[in-house]
């Protein structure tokens, strides 16, 4: 009468979301990163309170620390990058594919820059920043995915793992079959 979904049909469902999260990602982040270059070059937009757009490229890590290792941070980079994907393959929530899909991007994102964004040679570039608050380091949309796929994922793994391995029965959670089968074994009782 009704059909289960294997638990690797789930997980297939979630490797698509998180391959397509983390594509688009970097797809939403080297489009803001050109319009960035092509926009603001010379020149800030003011957008509301501290908020503006300024041009700004930074060669080394998170903050500009580490100046001068643009290339071994892209190669790290490239490893983190290589290990998500590997533990995105068996991801077990749509929450936890959605975080993975975000830190992937953004950090493909900011590789790319790195790649190829620079004079000097391949991996020799500076990662496209323009998002600045005045009191925060400039940022762009590849650090957005890092970071609040980060804050996504440590909640994915709080949440209660049976949330997690729900199965989907003919596109309804496991849970909202058995609520409807322990009522119609109840009303067959009656």
């Amino acid at each position: 009468m009704t059909s289960t979904n294997t638990s690797a049909d789930a997980a297939a469902t979630h490797r698509v979301l998180f391959g397509a999260v983390a594509v688009g990602w970097v797809i939403a982040d080297q489009l803001s990163k050109s319009w960035a270059v092509s926009s603001l070059d010379g020149r800030t937009i003011d957008v509301l309170w501290t908020l503006r757009f300024q041009l700004a490229v930074n060669y080394g890590a998170s903050f500009s620390l580490g100046a001068g290792f643009g290339a071994w941070i892209g190669l790290l980079a490239l490893v983190f990058v290589g290990v998500l994907v590997w533990r995105g393959s068996s991801v077990r929530s749509r929450l936890g594919a959605v975080a993975l899909g975000m830190i992937v991007g953004g950090a493909v994102g900011n590789v790319l820059d790195r790649a190829f964004r620079g004079d000097a040679g391949f991996f020799h570039g500076g990662v496209v920043d323009f998002i600045d608050f005045q009191w925060w380091p400039v940022f762009n949309v590849a650090d957005i995915g890092v970071v609040c796929g980060a804050v996504l994922l440590v909640i994915s793994t709080l949440r209660d793992p049976r949330e997690n391995d729900s199965t989907i029965v003919d596109g309804r959670s496991e849970a909202e079959t058995q609520s409807d089968n322990a009522s119609s074994t109840q009303i067959e009782s009656n």
